[in-house]
């Protein structure tokens, strides 16, 4: 007969062997499936203006096999938004632009403004998942390189979105005029914030926006900062998919950029000298196809009504 400690011991290492089966069927098998609409409400319009509707989508990280992701996505035109705001990491494989048409084509029409994230320039590649407990992940010294190309020319030619790579716009969204600024993946170094200044100060003497919103893939401390001394009045970001595993009661454990963990996901607000600003970081709709996995933290959309009352 086993000694009673080695019994007890026995039990424990099955029932921690049991749950963690059952965490990793739940995470793999069911999560990253259950798709939700995550929806706020934030007042920063001028009082005579009418409410707008803005569906925040971010890193899809689309591969073509994904016809579920393309489905529900593509749903999501029954919301009716006024505008679209992508976040970037559209792609997820070298033919995952054939999924985003899919996902994006009854969005047609619909005024848009996105930026990108590292994997609309290059392929996902194994890694591995524990390194992302040291800090943010790091470079691979020879990516795969992605059509980059196509899916602009999808994004603004064929959808008519903005591209707010290091870049301002003016956007009309149902009679009410918007400004909105962003800048390229910050998680590469890509961002250029010293070149947002001067356009947008020329847009703004051009004409006035009801509310201004800057837009970024990886909300990187920098980013927000200068977002806010710029003069968003909100902000939207992706890249950290929530911490896609994420503990019940704890939250988010990585967020693969400098943001605090309890703001890597959802909407909270950024303050920097004495201006603060709402930010949204969406948790994503997808995952790397190397880490097929959402534990506590379903892939998301997010419905925004921006309300008058500013």
């Amino acid at each position: 007969m086993p000694h009673p400690l080695t019994r007890a011991a026995l039990t424990t290492l099955g029932a921690v062997g049991a749950v963690g089966t059952a965490s990793a069927v739940w995470g793999i098998g069911i999560e990253r499936y259950l798709f939700t609409l995550r929806e706020h409400q934030l007042q920063l319009l001028p009082a005579d203006a009418r409410p707008l509707r803005i569906l925040h989508l971010s890193d899809a990280h689309m591969a073509p096999w994904q016809r579920r992701k393309q489905r529900w996505i593509a749903g999501l035109a029954a919301l009716e938004p006024d505008l679209i705001v992508n976040t970037g990491d559209n792609l997820g494989h070298p033919l995952g632009l054939d999924g985003i048409r899919a996902a994006f084509g009854p969005f047609r029409g619909i005024p848009g403004v996105y930026v990108h994230g590292s994997n609309d320039h290059v392929a996902p590649s194994p890694r591995n998942p524990f390194k992302y407990f040291s800090g943010p992940s790091k470079i691979k010294s020879e990516p795969e390189l992605l059509d980059t190309g196509l899916l602009d020319r999808y994004l603004a030619d064929e959808l008519g979105w903005h591209d707010l790579n290091n870049s301002v716009a003016a956007v009309d969204v149902d009679g009410v005029r918007l400004h909105a600024f962003g800048v390229n993946d910050a998680h590469r170094g890509w961002d250029r914030l010293d070149s947002l200044h001067e356009p947008l100060e020329r847009m703004r003497q051009d004409d006035d926006a009801a509310v201004t919103i800057g837009v970024t893939h990886a909300p990187y401390r920098r980013v927000l900062d200068a977002f806010v001394d710029l003069g968003a009045d909100a902000i939207f970001a992706g890249h950290t998919h929530g911490g896609q595993v994420r503990l019940p009661g704890v939250g988010a454990l990585v967020a693969n950029c400098d943001i605090p963990l309890d703001q890597a996901r959802g909407l909270s607000t950024w303050s920097h000298a004495g201006r603060v600003a709402p930010l949204n970081v969406s948790a994503g709709l997808g995952h790397s196809i190397y880490a097929p996995v959402r534990f506590a933290c379903r892939p998301e959309a997010t419905l925004i009504t921006v309300l008058p009352g500013r």
